[in-house]
């Protein structure tokens, strides 16, 4: 069992280093080097499977005081720190809280009217509840498009890449939310000085303003903090409860930037149920291949994507796709695909 589990080790980390490669040199590193290591592939094993993904056990390690060097010095500190690491691994999840995320869904929000009730599924800290407090610097052929919250430009800046494959781009604007909540099965407060150093530590070695972005919109959320719920928003229930304290002439908009593939398919149908028992709008953000195999639990007639044909993750309000988005929100590229049901 031990064996085959370090086997998992190896061929999980040997993946995720390439998924590094050009995003964080360390990481890509440290991941060829547990790969390489039976010592370390034997440590990480220890962990429970759902919490061993590189990047949380990475960014537990630098938490706990590992050495941000070359893989050799961070491997004997595993070895040596062994316990602890597993420990805190284990009850820790990935909750990387990206407020630029909120570039990819702003096209989205562009389409409902207002007031609009915000709530968010695997919410973190909260960050992406907060959409209309910041300020967007979309560039492209086109040339710049900023938009700035009523009272000014804001503390923090999301600048993304946007292009368009034809004239259906619709204008884009700041949303008028009313309410904003957002459930998580462990979520992060904004204002506590040890969940914002975590927040800050699944980022990436190398990647440049991303810390500095986080901690700008956590002083935002901090300052008018959202509602957030401690649960699992499969649960049966648990979506329709926190949906009633909505105001109820606004708008319901649920959102799952990049959470999905977080959960297991039973609860991703459950959870597509609850929305639609709802009545509400959806917007996701999905790897293609995601979206498609749930798109017959959203919209009627199935999937309108072909995951072959698409090179990055799809924003999709209501099971219809919109847009190519870089998960993080760094680009957009408008790509609305025909209905056949359209007029």
């Amino acid at each position: 069992m031990a064996t085959d589990a370090a086997a998992e080790v190896a061929g999980r980390y040997a993946h995720f280093a390439d998924d590094a490669r050009g995003r964080s040199a360390l990481y890509e590193e440290w991941a060829r080097g547990v790969v390489a290591d039976e010592r370390v592939r034997d440590v990480i094993a220890r962990i429970p499977a759902d919490h061993r993904q590189a990047p949380l056990v990475f960014a537990v390690a630098r938490l706990l005081g590992a050495p941000e060097a070359g893989f050799a010095a961070w491997a004997e500190w595993v070895v040596a720190h062994a316990d602890v690491l597993v420990a805190e691994s284990a009850r820790r999840s990935v909750q990387t809280n990206e407020p630029l995320r909120c570039a990819a869904l702003l096209p989205a929000l562009s389409l409902i009217d207002g007031p609009i009730a915000l709530l968010e599924v695997g919410a973190s800290a909260g960050l992406c509840l907060y959409p209309d407090r910041y300020s967007y610097r979309y560039r492209g052929p086109g040339g710049l498009r900023a938009l700035d919250p009523a009272a000014g430009p804001s503390t923090v800046v999301l600048s993304s890449e946007l292009t368009t494959h034809d004239d259906r781009m619709p204008p884009l604007r700041l949303p008028g939310i009313a309410w904003r909540a957002g459930v998580d099965l462990d979520p992060l407060d904004a204002s506590d000085p040890d969940d914002r150093r975590f927040l800050t530590t699944l980022v990436w070695p190398g990647e440049s303003g991303r810390v500095e972005r986080i901690e700008a919109a956590l002083d935002i959320v901090a300052a008018d903090p959202p509602l957030l719920v401690r649960a699992d928003a499969t649960a049966d229930g648990v979506l329709a409860d926190l949906a009633s304290r909505a105001p109820r002439d606004a708008t319901l908009v649920v959102t799952t930037p990049g959470v999905l593939p977080h959960i297991p398919r039973a609860g991703r149908v459950r959870l597509a149920e609850a929305i639609a028992a709802l009545g509400a709008r959806w917007i996701t953000i999905d790897p293609p291949s995601l979206h498609a195999d749930l798109a017959d639990e959203v919209r009627p007639g199935g999937s309108l994507v072909e995951p072959d044909a698409w090179d990055a993750f799809v924003l999709a309000l209501d099971g219809v796709p919109l847009a190519s988005v870089d998960p993080l929100g760094a680009s957009v590229a408008w790509r609305p695909v025909d209905r056949p049901d359209a007029p």
